[in-house]
């Protein structure tokens, strides 16, 4: 009997050992650029139109990543707050190079903002919902199925003067925490995080930009393998309005 159960031992383990063996983590260092436009349009007091356009290239503009496009619906209802929802779309660049064909997203998206101060501190804070639809490529051909997903992201955003005149520019520290879940999501929960520090500074009353160094570091769906993202980044904002003035 102890024999037999030995000899089964002996069979069993290098199978339980195989089987709670995970594979070694490998993380892909690349270079990238992001520019963007961001714009609320406001054409009542409290309401608005929130839209942006992204454009992210491996390099400097040397090869595509992805075009992205994000429109909603915007309601203001003081300073602090803003809550938006609406719908975006991103062309997603294959990642192979011998590949040519472009993958869609279709994204809706819910979110909230809250802008404090601290002293002489501007936080921003936002908590952002996406259901995500993900165009799945095979072999460079489209087969007409979709990846969801649903996922959460919350940013923290600083801005810190480091000069007393207020036209020059200031220091801005941010982090983005991505999760996602679905059916689909199986070793990734945890999707990206963004990490974002450079420069804000103010064109006019109504136009300002951020330029600096964003580290964006992805795991990828297999659970093992990551991106590690060394992005030069540059983002306008613009805020304006077309509401009636009051008299």
């Amino acid at each position: 009997m102890k024999t037999n159960l030995l000899k089964l031992l002996f069979i069993l383990f290098p199978v339980v050992l195989l089987a709670q063996t995970v594979k070694e983590k490998e993380v892909n260092h690349q270079f990238q650029t992001w520019a963007s436009l961001n714009t609320v349009t406001k054409f009542s007091e409290h309401w608005g139109i929130a839209a942006d356009a992204h454009l992210r290239t491996n390099d400097f503009f040397q090869d595509n990543n992805f075009f992205f496009l994000r429109g909603g619906l915007a309601y203001i209802p003081n300073s602090k707050f803003s809550f938006t929802a609406g719908y975006a779309h991103m062309w997603l660049a294959p990642k192979i190079t011998e590949w040519s064909t472009f993958s869609d997203e279709n994204r809706m998206y819910q979110q909230v903002q809250m802008n404090t101060k601290s002293g002489n501190l501007s936080i921003l804070q936002r908590i952002r919902n996406e259901q995500r639809w993900q165009e799945i490529i095979v072999n460079d051909v489209e087969t007409g199925k979709n990846k969801f997903s649903n996922r959460v992201r919350y940013l923290i955003s600083t801005t810190i003067p480091i000069f007393k005149n207020k036209k020059a520019p200031s220091l801005v520290l941010s982090d983005e925490l991505l999760i996602q879940f679905g059916k689909d999501i199986v070793y990734n929960t945890f999707d990206q995080n963004r990490f974002f520090v450079g420069i804000k500074q103010s064109i006019n009353p109504k136009l300002s930009y951020d330029f600096g160094y964003m580290n964006v570091y992805q795991q990828k769906s297999n659970g093992y393998q990551y991106d590690m993202n060394h992005t030069l980044r540059l983002f306008f904002y613009m805020n304006s309005s077309v509401a009636p003035t009051k008299k």
